[in-house]
């Protein structure tokens, strides 16, 4: 994996929508406001009404598991791709992608990405037919979202052991990992924030190559420091960049031991984010 930064499609359009979309003030921004709240109540609302008629209705269509989670996974895509379109209806965002056929056509891959605004694991979900997450406990206590999780196969962040058995088992049927090595949103003036090792650890206890994708974003909103509520005022354009795959054979345990090889590895990983993300956005 080089360090090379990775030119955006439509890299000209976003130089331009940075310098002509306006800072909403006053009642111009209510629209918006108002916009960009109904999208997380439909999103919220859509989650809990699947879970009660379609996702029953594909859990039982007869088929293999495997099958059936597939199912599953391609709806949950299809129904935040659908979430995307609302956000960038009501001019909360607009998503530009880079060699997108490289993520669509990943299999059984730990795809990693930074995590600068709420929405990241939304619009790579959006983007992938066959992916899956490590998903915090308590999430699998939200009664809207609960049928979704559990049937779209996704995992949930108990013990450490059982965590390495279920991102093996979700693996090995060709679902992609998605994991934030960044643990939580960047925070306002960092890059990136420090990387933890879990994701080189996956990757090398289950022997597994990681996808890189960058997620470059033009003004801040919906970020760590911000409520879900709080509505950016300017049209956040987000760029999506798929990076070369690297193979965890390059950190073969055999040229030290796990726990050093999982170290240098996430120390590499973090030092290709820190260089691409200091470049800046060139048009073509």
């Amino acid at each position: 994996m080089t360090n090379q930064p990775h030119k955006p499609q439509h890299a000209d359009a976003i130089e331009q929508k940075k310098a002509t979309a306006p800072k909403l003030r006053g009642c111009r921004y209510v629209p918006r406001w108002i916009g960009g709240v109904l999208c997380y109540i439909a999103f919220g609302l859509g989650g809990r009404l699947c879970s009660l008629t379609i996702l029953p209705i594909l859990q039982l269509w007869p088929a293999k598991p495997n099958l059936r989670v597939a199912r599953v996974q391609r709806l949950v895509s299809g129904m935040f791709r659908a979430s995307v379109a609302m956000l960038s209806f009501a001019g909360v965002i607009t998503v530009n992608t880079k060699n997108i056929e490289t993520l669509q056509q990943a299999k059984g891959q730990i795809v990693i990405a930074n995590h600068p605004i709420l929405v990241d694991v939304v619009i790579l979900i959006s983007l992938m037919p066959n992916a899956g997450c490590i998903v915090k406990q308590g999430l699998w206590r939200n009664p809207f979202i609960r049928g979704v999780l559990a049937s779209a196969g996704y995992i949930p962040n108990r013990g450490a052991n059982w965590l390495l058995d279920d991102c093996l088992q979700v693996l090995q049927t060709d679902t992609n990992l998605i994991i934030f090595p960044e643990g939580t949103r960047t925070l306002t003036g960092n890059i990136v924030n420090p990387f933890a090792r879990g994701a080189a650890n996956i990757a090398l206890r289950t022997q597994t190559d990681i996808l890189p994708v960058v997620l470059r974003t033009d003004v801040a909103g919906l970020t760590k420091q911000q409520a879900w509520y709080q509505i950016p005022r300017q049209t956040i354009n987000m760029s999506v960049e798929i990076g070369t795959s690297m193979s965890y054979l390059l950190y073969d345990v055999k040229q030290g031991n796990e726990a050093k090889m999982a170290r240098q590895l996430t120390r590499d990983l973090q030092q290709f984010y820190l260089d691409t993300l200091k470049q800046p956005i060139k048009s073509h």
